[in-house]
């Protein structure tokens, strides 16, 4: 990706006397990364989609005269105590534990790629990324303490709840309003979720976890190695594979490290570099592109939706309990810390960094440009609902502020968002009008040719 700069000449700005004045913030990449990056949203944006719906279906549900039959579903215990193994699970645990297990498992592999091979592996293009997504997790976790810090009874463990942007939601929002996001941006959007999942999962392995069973972690580890020695070697069996990503999931769901946390690692396993085989033949797609091909549907259009419908549905006791749920300290701290504190820290972290390191914008873009995209990031959903659960018990009061605060701020801040970027949208459709320009019919838009790698 091309977060700071471009690949080549345009890392730099001049002026009439071709000076350099600094480096080009949000330039355009070269055409393959750009290509990699707008086929990822496209799978995002139809699990995006189906998230939607799978959170409206279940908050109407927990809504209605049958409202009882949602709860039941949702908290009927499957599974149980075997060889010492605390497995029995509420169906909405094993949707919270397991199924995002799959999608944290894709985040892993997502996240290695960018270290290894992405914009992360540079320090320099690196750079503006992590500064956004970690001024956008200080200063909501900062408002949201604002607004609890007097409550007490535990209510501050729900600080990192604000903090998280989820990318599925946020494209499905750019496709429903049918804007033209520049390809710089989108690639930004992307690169800063990224970060920022990996910062959520290093919360909740840190702050979220009570207890450590040093034998069930250890004991994680031999499946987990295993795995990875398969991998390594080009292993793509199945029925090996599986076997010991499980073990390794249950050993460190019984350690008492949130068993998401195995998706990630299992994720890192998987190496970048090393091309995948096929009946023989090397394709040139490497081993975590093609477990991330194979598993991206499954998490974007399964695994993503069904915690969804579990975690989102919130029954509101009328318009009287949704007053008294909206008036709550942790309810008004989620929305402020989604709506305002994400915006104001990813904007301002970007602003800083780029007077710091007297980085120009790139010309097609205005600063407001980036505003949108930094109350576009304002979007949490299943990582903040994730952390609720966590931070307050599933089926507590207080996780159902939790919901209905994430809900309301996702809701208003992807409000905010498509107002500012509809309203930049002839600008949008421009740009995106010269990035499709393919003159000399290479399949190579014109505008990229100087960039490719």
């Amino acid at each position: 990706m091309a977060i700071v700069g471009s690949n080549r000449k345009q890392a730099v700005t001049s002026n009439s006397r071709g000076r350099q004045v600094g480096r080009a913030l949000f330039s355009r990449g070269s055409w393959a990364e750009t290509s990699r990056i707008s086929e990822i949203l496209r799978k995002e944006t139809v699990g995006g989609v189906i998230l939607l719906v799978a959170a409206g279906t279940a908050l109407v549900w927990a809504n209605s005269p049958w409202k009882g039959s949602y709860f039941g579903v949702r908290d009927f215990v499957l599974g149980g105590q075997w060889l010492g193994l605390h497995l029995d699970l509420s169906i909405g645990e094993w949707a919270a534990d397991g199924l995002l297990a799959i999608f944290f498992f894709v985040v892993g592999l997502e996240l290695k790629r960018e270290f290894v091979a992405g914009d992360l592996r540079d320090p320099g293009r690196a750079a503006l990324p992590i500064a956004a997504a970690v001024g956008g997790m200080v200063v909501p976790a900062l408002i949201f303490v604002a607004f609890t810090a007097h409550v007490g009874d535990g209510a501050l463990q729900g600080w990192a709840i604000p903090t998280a942007t989820d990318i599925a939601f946020a494209v499905a929002v750019l496709a429903v309003i049918s804007t033209h996001l520049p390809a710089a941006l989108r690639t930004f959007l992307l690169t800063l979720a990224v970060v920022d999942d990996l910062l959520a999962v290093t919360v909740i392995a840190v702050f979220y976890t009570d207890e450590i069973k040093i034998w069930a972690l250890l004991g994680a580890l031999i499946p987990l190695a295993l795995f990875t020695l398969l991998v390594q070697r080009g292993v793509q069996a199945w029925w090996l594979l599986i076997p010991l990503g499980v073990v390794t999931w249950v050993l460190v769901h019984e350690s008492g490290v949130h068993a998401t946390v195995a998706g990630v690692l299992l994720g890192f396993a998987v190496p970048v570099l090393r091309s995948a085989k096929k009946k023989g033949e090397t394709t040139e797609i490497s081993m975590a592109e093609h477990f991330e091909h194979l598993l991206r549907p499954i998490s974007a259009g399964f695994a993503i939706p069904v915690f969804a419908f579990f975690a989102a549905g919130v029954n509101f006791g009328g318009l009287s309990g949704l007053g008294r749920a909206l008036a709550d300290p942790i309810t008004m701290g989620i929305i402020a810390g989604l709506v305002l504190g994400k915006p104001i820290g990813i904007f301002f972290t970007t602003r800083l960094l780029a007077a710091v390191t007297r980085a120009n914008l790139d010309s097609a873009l205005r600063w407001v440009d980036v505003l949108g995209v930094s109350m576009l990031a304002g979007i949490g959903f299943t990582v903040s609902l994730l952390i609720g659960d966590l931070a307050y018990g599933l089926g507590s009061e207080r996780d159902e502020f939790v919901k209905i605060g994430v809900l309301t701020g996702s809701l208003v801040a992807a409000a905010l968002a498509s107002l500012l970027l509809l309203s930049r949208n002839a600008t949008y459709r421009r740009i995106c009008n010269e990035e499709t320009v393919d003159e000399n019919h290479d399949g190579v838009p014109d505008v990229y040719e100087s960039r490719q790698d």
